[in-house]
């Protein structure tokens, strides 16, 4: 199933997650993903994969990590990974620091040091492990899709069967889980894992037509971003571009 692109309110933008050890966990997804890190401070490290992906790393010493695969304390979201030998990434992926979770024919789940899960999935002729998607965890997934469409301008590809997904270089998945448990932030006792900084080029004109969407303003703000939460709860932000 497909949809005609259109214009969106924001240009998808890295993924951040929290994390306890920022220089663990960037070892870790650079080494995985072939990236690069391109700026760091105490706070905060900015990499880039191998394919072109922006993930950083928000530091959050007291992360609760999640409980795979129960919604006591959720994954909320997950990075997919293709490569072509599942089992040698796996074997690789955990002497760097994971865990694995749950194996299956054609993708293993793991969690990194920081106890975030990701998949390795089977994708035989690609070139090394390279990022195939970001994965939330949604209440509907059906809704979910046609939020972020609208948000970042990409087209519904599949929406069928409680999974759906955006198009573009770096897609959006959505699985739809019963007893969904949404983030609350900035409650620590719900805490998000992690969240998308997505582009805009005027921060008052954004945030109008984002929560015409149907999100929600969240506490939290700063000269070039402001906090939102989508529909399902999962807390995102609307940076300025400053390129």
């Amino acid at each position: 199933m497909s949809e005609t692109q259109q214009a969106g309110i924001a240009r998808m933008g890295s993924v951040v997650l929290d994390v306890p050890d920022l220089a663990a966990s960037a070892r870790f997804w650079t080494a995985m993903t072939g990236g690069e890190i391109l700026s760091q401070d105490d706070e905060w490290v900015s990499t880039r994969t191998s394919d072109g992906w922006g993930l950083h790393f928000q530091h959050a010493p007291d992360l609760i990590p999640p409980d795979w695969p129960g919604q006591d304390r959720p994954q909320q979201l997950h990075l997919d990974l293709r490569t072509p030998d599942v089992a040698a990434a796996s074997r690789e992926a955990v002497e760097r620091g994971a865990t694995v979770l749950r194996e299956n024919e054609e993708w293993t789940t793991l969690t990194d040091p920081a106890g975030h899960p990701f998949d390795l999935c089977v994708a035989e002729d690609n070139p090394g492990t390279t990022v195939m998607g970001l994965t939330f965890d949604v209440p509907d997934s059906h809704a979910a899709a046609q939020f972020w469409s609208a948000l970042i301008g990409e087209p519904v590809l599949y929406d069928q069967d409680g999974m759906a997904m955006t198009g573009g270089d770096r897609p959006l998945l959505f699985q739809q889980v019963e007893n969904y448990t949404a983030p609350a932030w900035p409650d620590p006792a719900r805490p998000q894992q992690g969240h998308l900084d997505v582009f805009v080029d005027d921060l008052d004109a954004a945030e109008e037509a984002t929560l015409a969407l149907g999100a929600t303003r969240l506490p939290g703000q700063g000269e070039t971003f402001r906090v939102f939460a989508d529909p399902a709860g999962h807390p995102f932000c609307l940076c300025l571009n400053e390129e």
